[in-house]
């Protein structure tokens, strides 16, 4: 019979998610998911299996956490349009506040050719449709309502909406030109 285990999956979990969202898949390293977990390898392997089981675990920890909570958000009582700034605002503030400028890990999961395999990308892919799904509902609403013009189909503005979005996330990686950030939202917002 087995030792029981002494720790947490979820902390595990958790732990390897930001070891994953600040190196990316392909520069972390076992021995780094070691030391931030506190697991030895032989652990890490007999509770997880590999490297990218534990991968692919934290990208669902991370809809379950980061992107449920923008999903809340668009939830929210409010004028669409304000929701729709605020999910923007809410990620220009926590991206320029993170000094590794982590961005979204779901983003740069789908861009990492690595550790990228049919399930990385289901995975992703289901968190881009819960989004695209979310501001599609938001926006109908907004047209129902007479908030938002009524040319376009919801599900056309909430993709064009959701590409300015994933473009601000990555935009924000790399500038610290709130400014133009902010120009991104106000384009977005403008062109519903």
């Amino acid at each position: 019979m087995g030792r029981p285990r002494e720790f947490s999956d979820q902390a595990v979990v958790d732990a390897a998610m930001e070891v994953f969202w600040e190196k990316g898949y392909e520069a972390t390293s076992t021995q780094d998911l070691c030391e931030r977990t506190g697991l030895g390898r032989g652990s890490l392997y007999n509770a997880f299996g590999s490297k990218h089981r534990l991968y692919e675990e934290a990208i669902r920890r991370y809809a379950a956490t980061r992107a449920e909570a923008q999903l809340e958000l668009l939830a929210t009582a409010g004028s669409v349009r304000e929701r729709l700034r605020d999910l923007m605002l809410g990620v220009i503030d926590a991206d320029l506040a993170d000094p590794g400028r982590r961005g979204c890990l779901a983003l740069n999961a789908a861009t990492e050719a690595g550790g990228r395999t049919e399930g990385v990308a289901g995975l992703v892919r289901r968190q881009f449709a819960d989004l695209e799904q979310a501001l599609c509902r938001l926006i109908a609403i907004g047209q129902s309502t007479g908030e938002l013009p009524a040319g376009r189909p919801p599900l056309q503005v909430a993709r064009a909406f959701q590409s300015a979005y994933y473009g601000l996330r990555v935009l924000a990686k790399v500038t610290d030109d709130r400014n133009a950030l902010l120009d991104v939202v106000e384009g977005a917002v403008a062109a519903l």
